[in-house]
């Protein structure tokens, strides 16, 4: 329950940066997504929140199966919509946030604090090395294989060359 502006303390009335993640269960239809997550939204605007940005609900695997009540019966899904938001808000709008996502229709949800910079990881395409193509590489037997067993000698001598370099 949301607190009138004047019961809160002035640490619950300092506006700090958050970020939702959520699950909405695979059971939802595609085009009922955008209403559950316009319900989310309309919690934090209702609570005097800033929107900064936010990432689209999308099927996704999850790590480990989720359980659900549906309908009197245990569900189990291995998939789920991951959406996120991040918003500016005080911290009695995000306290009454959390109570809202106790809908049947969301599997699990995680509300932390963070900051305003972008901090997701970038994809960064992996350098090639380009690498011509001069002769065919022929299978033979190598004089090592064929000479017998390498005596400790030659073998510290091997090594001692190959440090000093």
């Amino acid at each position: 329950m949301l607190k009138s502006a004047d019961h809160m303390t002035d640490e619950e009335k300092l506006a700090r940066i958050y970020e939702i993640g959520y699950h909405i269960s695979p059971a939802v239809k595609e085009e009922d997504l955008e209403k559950i997550v316009g319900g989310i939204r309309a919690v934090i605007e209702k609570a005097g929140g800033n929107f900064i940005a936010e990432g689209a609900p999308s099927l996704t695997r999850l790590a480990y199966p989720i359980e659900a009540r549906e309908g009197g019966k245990r569900v189990e899904y291995d998939r789920g919509y991951f959406g996120w938001i991040k918003f500016e808000a005080e911290i009695a709008a995000v306290r009454s946030l959390e109570e809202s996502l106790k809908l049947k229709d969301i599997l699990r949800f995680i509300v932390f604090r963070t900051v305003r910079e972008d901090t997701r990881a970038k994809m960064k395409a992996p350098t090639l090395r380009e690498v011509k193509r001069t002769d065919t590489i022929k299978t033979t037997r190598r004089a090592e294989e064929s000479a017998g067993p390498v005596s400790e000698e030659k073998l510290e001598k091997a090594l001692q060359d190959i440090t000093t370099e």
